[in-house]
């Protein structure tokens, strides 16, 4: 593998996608040579970025139309550069509607494709299986049940472990001691990472964070501001914070939350990524999401599963409560919290973490990086 030879396109549409394929071009060291569309992940592997993540990245039907100019601009520019310099194999990472349709272009071309996270056909939009068929020519699945779910559809579809699982969690003290927490209880704040969710979650969470605080179920509320956030996502969640007196960390520069969670006794999360890392670290957890009016309307015709957090699709029962749209309010957030206040709870989930360990690590060693750049290494 030589940078002067054929480059890697990478195509992650979201910071979760970005923090995926910052990774796998870790994994593939500096010989790769790659470009495309991430944000600062991938900009530290030395990957040559056409369009940032957060331009492109979106949440929900209004959203997406919002982001529209800025996604079309990107994606011509992206052409082109494919067009005057055709990739050898391609990684795309979420971003569904994009990655398929550029997919099929590029296997078109003669381009390999390697898909990472496959899409949650499992939990809404069943048919959105069939949309991958000629799009790729593997897939890179991070929940256990996926590889079979995928290869009964007719593809090549390998379990490569979920990257939570990897993340190096510190010992309570330790992260303690990284963020200035007394010794009393403390709940963690983590109302997501785009844009949208800030907004319509942060006010919320902050909220109820203040009521657990007043009421006397916990001492300390900390909001972890995520390095990868954007100037408008990381305006609106301090001034959340600072209107409900809730105090701001900043969280691990590369991994984020996840390493320090373990300082804290609760937790009030988005779902996504951050309640599973919530989970793992034997948090127990309120889940809380709420979506623009029309995204919602069309989510509870297609949606197929009853639990929308991971912790509690992989575990199969309602380990954390979920609270969703006019339900995700504050004083519906801070009351399940109090519910979970006690060391019972702190028991259940910190055996919860135990077995969802357990499921999120696949067969194969090495770190996540490396068992999905080992997907793609032969056709580089």
């Amino acid at each position: 593998m030589s940078r002067a030879g054929a480059p890697l396109l990478v195509v992650a549409g979201e910071a979760s996608g970005d923090r995926i394929a910052a990774e796998v071009l870790r994994a593939l060291g500096p010989a790769v040579r790659a470009f495309g569309i991430g944000g600062r992940g991938c900009r530290a592997q030395a990957m040559e970025t056409l369009a940032d993540t957060s331009d492109v990245a979106a949440m929900g039907t209004l959203d997406v139309l919002r982001k529209a100019p800025a996604l079309g601009r990107s994606l011509a520019v992206l052409v082109d550069r494919i067009r005057r310099d055709p990739p050898r194999a391609a990684l795309l990472v979420n971003f569904t509607e994009l990655n398929a349709r550029l997919g099929r272009a590029l296997r078109r071309r003669g381009t390999r494709v390697l898909w990472a996270v496959a899409p949650q056909v499992w939990a809404w939009r069943a048919g959105r299986i069939r949309a991958l068929h000629d799009a790729v020519d593997r897939l890179a699945v991070v929940l256990p049940f996926e590889e079979s779910l995928w290869r009964d559809a007719g593809y090549d579809a390998r379990f490569v472990g979920h990257p939570s699982a990897d993340v190096p969690r510190l010992p309570r003290e330790v992260a303690r001691a990284r963020i200035g927490l007394g010794a009393g209880r403390a709940v963690a704040v983590l109302p997501g990472s785009r844009a949208g969710e800030i907004t319509r979650l942060a006010p919320l969470f902050c909220e109820a964070a203040s009521m657990l605080r007043a009421r006397g179920d916990v001492d300390e509320a900390r909001v972890l501001v995520a390095p990868w956030l954007d100037a408008r996502a990381r305006g609106e969640l301090e001034r959340a914070a600072r209107r409900a007196g809730v105090g701001i960390t900043e969280a691990d520069a590369e991994h984020g939350a996840a390493p320090l969670l373990g300082a804290f006794d609760l937790a009030l999360c988005a779902s996504g990524t951050a309640c599973l890392e919530a989970a793992l670290a034997g948090l127990p957890t309120v889940i809380g999401y709420r979506v623009d009016p029309l995204t919602y309307a069309l989510a509870r015709r297609l949606v197929r599963t009853p639990h929308i957090g991971l912790p509690n699709v992989l575990l199969g029962r309602r380990a954390s409560p979920e609270l969703l749209q006019d339900a995700c309010t504050a004083r519906e957030l801070a009351a399940s919290a109090a519910s979970l206040a006690n060391e019972e709870s702190r028991g259940r989930a910190q055996a919860d973490a135990r077995a969802l360990e357990a499921r999120l690590r696949p067969p194969s060693p090495g770190p996540f990086g490396a068992r999905v750049a080992a997907l793609l290494e032969p056709w580089l």
